[in-house]
């Protein structure tokens, strides 16, 4: 079964910072784009980043740019979120996805394809 498990959510202050990782089991992680988003109450998801396989470029949605940093690290299936100055408007249940080709991880930063795996999100809150 294919699974991904995010972890490293939690409270942070205005201008602080998160780590969020995600770690993949049972597919071949090298070939598969991967992506983060998030949604907020009330709101619906969006997304904050991808970064593709291969190239390994990535793409982020405007808000965040100069902020959040996404890697991989395909030797431990992992890809991480490093999420700097933080802001209210961050908090959120953020999500990480995959798929493998063919996959569009758009300038916008969102990951499309036919399908993608969902983690089961992790909380973040961002205190003014």
């Amino acid at each position: 079964e294919v699974q991904l498990v995010e972890s490293g959510g939690g409270l942070a202050q205005t201008g602080g910072s998160l780590r969020l990782s995600c770690t993949a089991s049972s597919f071949t992680f090298d070939n598969h784009a991967l992506g983060w988003f998030r949604q907020a109450p009330g709101k619906e998801r969006e997304g904050v980043g991808c970064i593709s396989s291969g190239q390994r470029t990535t793409y982020y949605t405007d808000s965040v740019k100069g902020r959040f940093t996404i890697s991989r690290d395909n030797a431990k299936n992992t890809v991480n979120l490093v999420m700097n100055n933080l802001k209210p408007d961050d908090t959120a249940v953020y999500f990480c996805a995959a798929t493998p080709a063919p996959y569009y991880c758009s300038e916008s930063g969102s990951l499309k394809a036919l399908r993608l795996t969902w983690g089961q999100g992790t909380q973040v809150t961002v205190s003014s």
